[in-house]
């Protein structure tokens, strides 16, 4: 199929032509043609600031944006219809099954993911969009093991709130001009124009949560492709919103930058914890041992350099009148052993709690059985307010030095660690090449992030001939050969193992945590490697 220098290279699938309509595909080349120069510009830009960083620079509030940071008077829009109370949100990829299970979850907010809970398959790219489309129309539904699933009315459903993929990925089975679509640009811009004007028709509105992004110069490209999308459909500038992810170490230096820049389109902040603790070693990975993490389940959010970062993003977010949201809870309450959800409950009440004391408006639940205790956390802290942007925390002060601060960060790194790394990379991965973008893991939720952080840690323990705390030995590229190859045995004896999945994941995996040049994000040769 191909369409003014539009050309589609992916299968057309039962009722893709929906979705992939001409004017849909020249809406989206439109906003193509225009920013993606300025898109691949940008992601030069990161290089360059790496090439800095890694030759012994630092990260630091930007002097040429001061202004903008002491300046008290702005402020970005009012909460949205639909996005005034988000105490509680759901995440999760966009099938059919969770489109309406987390629509129906209690939760306030399902946070609807083309990103790092989706394997992008051509399938579940274009699939996702129809999902979306049809829950709108309430012609969604969904039958398993006999079971029936349907939408409950409308007022109960959560509020969607897409994300599309980041900056850095692009859509190679759709072409323009003979050159792969931005990512990014593609799944905001069909959702935007199916779903724009029957969100509007539901007295909500299209809201977005945008990641991975590294400078208020992405976020300036981004408000410029939404007051432009917004032109091109007749939408009034300012109906769009988004929430953008803390989760690179660079933005957490920019947060009001951030928000001034989509100050007509924001929807606040949110602190994505796994993908910072990612960037921080990525960033950073030249350093020695000035920035080195103990294994990724010793660092908690009590770490000081954490606790400067969200409270700073508290702080920044209510002084501007943007909403904070917390951190996921990815634990998956077992139905076989409640002792395993006792302890882990207990721990997921405590982070919320903390996050709720801290100021935050609402928090993630990654399964629709936390929504519960994360609302009751939350409700006993708002009570009836939908927010608490009126806790200003002026009593936060948090310097460059404290968000750097990583080598306080108190943890061992251990041979059971870097088995969990392993372990939990390799199961991700085969998962992810096989289609499936959020896996349950050992009781945990795990995406994209997980085996980030995974992958990255062992790099780093590598680099710095790390001595392991509770066997003695020295992190070394044939240790982890050999735990490699072990915990693959060991998965081999499960059922449904699949050999080719593993054996994709196997050599993907010691291509990113074992080459002496560091890929910036493992999912890039994953997808080359994908159909």
């Amino acid at each position: 199929m191909a369409m003014a220098s539009v050309e589609i290279t992916g299968p057309s699938l039962d009722r893709f032509d929906e979705i992939l309509t001409p004017e849909a595909l020249g809406f989206v080349a439109t906003l193509q043609r225009e920013f993606d120069g300025r898109r691949r510009e940008l992601l030069e830009a990161r290089q360059a600031r790496q090439a800095e960083l890694s030759a012994g620079g630092t990260l630091d509030f930007l002097p040429e944006t001061k202004a903008v940071r002491e300046d008290d008077s702005w402020r970005v829009a009012a909460p949205a219809p639909g996005l005034e109370d988000r105490r509680v949100e759901i995440t999760g990829p966009v099938d059919r099954k969770m489109t309406i299970n987390a629509l129906n979850s209690g939760a306030k907010v399902w946070l609807a993911d083309f990103e790092d809970a989706n394997s992008p398959l051509w399938e579940n790219v274009v699939n996702g969009q129809l999902n979306l489309r049809d829950a709108l129309d309430r012609t969604i539904d969904f039958e398993s093991g006999g079971k029936r699933y349907a939408l409950r009315p409308d007022e109960e459903l959560a509020t969607i709130v897409v994300r599309p993929r980041g900056w850095h990925l692009t859509e190679k089975h759709v072409l323009v001009d003979g050159r792969p679509f931005s990512a990014s640009i593609f799944d905001f811009g069909l959702y935007f124009f199916h779903s724009a004007q029957r969100q509007l028709d539901k007295g909500r509105g299209p809201y977005f949560y945008l990641p991975k992004m590294e400078s208020h110069l992405e976020a300036r490209l981004w408000n410029d492709v939404f007051t432009r999308a917004q032109e091109l459909l007749g939408i009034p500038h300012g109906t769009i919103r988004a929430t953008v992810l803390i989760e690179t170490y660079p933005a957490a230096f920019e947060m009001d930058e951030i928000l001034y820049e989509l100050r007509d389109h924001s929807a606040g902040l949110n602190a994505g914890r796994w993908d910072y603790l990612f960037s921080v070693i990525k960033k950073f990975r030249t350093r020695g041992r000035e920035f080195l993490l103990p294994e990724r389940n010793a660092v908690t959010m009590t770490a000081p350099f954490m606790r400067a970062y969200t409270e700073l993003l508290v702080r920044t977010c209510h002084r501007r009148g943007a909403h904070a949201i917390g951190g996921m809870a990815a634990f998956i309450p077992s139905r076989r052993d409640p002792e395993v959800n006792k302890v882990a409950l207990e721990k997921v009440r405590a982070d919320k709690t903390r996050e709720s004391g801290d100021g935050f408006d609402g928090s993630w639940v990654a399964h629709p059985d936390l929504v519960p205790i994360c609302q009751e956390v939350f409700d006993s802290v708002l009570g009836e307010k939908p927010n608490q942007l009126d806790r200003l925390r002026e009593d936060v002060s948090v310097s460059a030095g404290d968000l750097l601060s990583v080598s306080k960060t108190p943890g061992d790194i251990t041979e059971a660690g870097l088995r969990n790394n392993v372990d939990v990379a390799l199961r991700y991965l085969a998962a992810w090449m096989g289609g499936s973008g959020a896996v349950a893991i050992h009781n945990l939720m795990e995406d994209a992030a997980t085996a980030e952080i995974s992958r990255s840690q062992i790099w780093q323990w590598i680099h710095n001939d790390i001595e392991l705390a509770d066997t003695g030995e020295v992190v070394t590229k044939a240790l982890v050969e050999r735990i490699i190859a072990e915990e693959l045995e060991k998965i081999r004896k499960e059922p449904g193992f699949d050999a080719s999945l593993y054996e994709q994941a196997a050599e993907l995996f010691k291509e990113v945590a074992l080459d002496d040049d560091f890929a910036d994000f493992l999912t890039t040769p994953a997808y080359a490697r994908m159909p």
